[in-house]
């Protein structure tokens, strides 16, 4: 499987899971699984007009103590966005009980078959489990949480959106390491040139061509979209994995041919000492 970012009409990142995620010619059917007393409703519109960028939300459903007075906020949203709420009664005064709910809710849709794959809108690990389980099916998971979210249930999806990320996108949003966002040009351009640390480390030698340290662009991509879910070029500005890494001053880039009636590919190699090489 391949990632088309090696042309003009390159995808930007989530076109990659969006066809991962097809078996077959329809669009991906989500179910979508919100964990309520770890969620924002403020942001729920942002983050479902981000879900139909990978297919669509077959179904909403949100879990919570709905007698609890600190989710009434959530009242119109569930109205407008047509989401179900389902109430999770708390047995326990000061314990999150909708954990269950929810991963009962999911097996059950889990075996039912009518699903491609879940969105699971939370920050809290301990539905790690439940995304390993569902990948293990062979289903998408795609996580959504605030940069707080222990990495583990980052690392169990197949793609993590921060959703600090939705209501910032051409910006960068400061994780918990980092004092303050850039605010200066020049500062927010190294930024960007910078790029994710997964691009900085990315060895791209792997699969490369010859030995000779290039490797094919749709490769690379596979591999950042692979090892680190969180990954979002949008982040940094882009909306395309070919332009972040031709502005990036640690990479090589070449347009190589490899039939006459299909457009070229592009490689990537980590820069050493010679200049950008032109397009062949």
């Amino acid at each position: 499987m391949t990632l088309d970012i090696d042309h003009d009409n390159d995808h930007d990142n989530h076109s990659f899971l969006y066809t991962h995620a097809m078996a077959c010619d329809t669009t991906p059917k989500l179910a979508v699984l919100v964990d309520a007393e770890n969620a924002q409703y403020s942001i729920i519109g942002l983050l479902l007009a981000e879900i139909a960028k990978y297919g669509t939300a077959h179904v909403k459903r949100a879990f919570g103590d709905w007698t609890d007075h600190r989710l009434d906020g959530w009242s119109n949203e569930l109205l407008n966005q047509s989401i179900q709420p389902i109430q999770q009664t708390a047995y326990t005064h000061g314990k999150n009980t909708t954990d269950s709910a929810m991963v009962i809710n999911a097996m059950d849709l889990l075996y039912s078959n009518c699903v491609d794959g879940f969105c699971l809108v939370s920050s809290d690990s301990d539905f790690t489990p439940l995304a390993t389980r569902v990948r293990e099916s062979g289903l998408m998971v795609f996580g959504f949480g605030e940069h707080k979210t222990p990495k583990a249930f980052v690392a169990a999806c197949d793609k993590f959106i921060y959703t600090e990320d939705l209501v910032c996108p051409s910006g960068l949003v400061p994780h918990s390491d980092r004092a303050e966002v850039p605010q200066s040009h020049n500062s927010v351009q190294q930024a960007k040139e910078d790029g994710h640390p997964a691009i900085r480390q990315q060895n791209t030698t792997e699969n490369s061509l010859n030995n000779s340290g290039w490797a094919r662009l749709s490769d690379v991509g596979e591999h950042l979209t692979t090892q680190h879910p969180e990954f979002n070029i949008s982040t940094h500005g882009y909306s395309k994995l070919s332009k972040l890494f031709s502005d990036s001053p640690n990479f090589d880039i070449e347009h190589r041919l490899s039939q006459a009636d299909k457009p070229p590919e592009l490689y990537v190699r980590k820069r050493k000492t010679s200049p950008r090489s032109a397009q062949i």
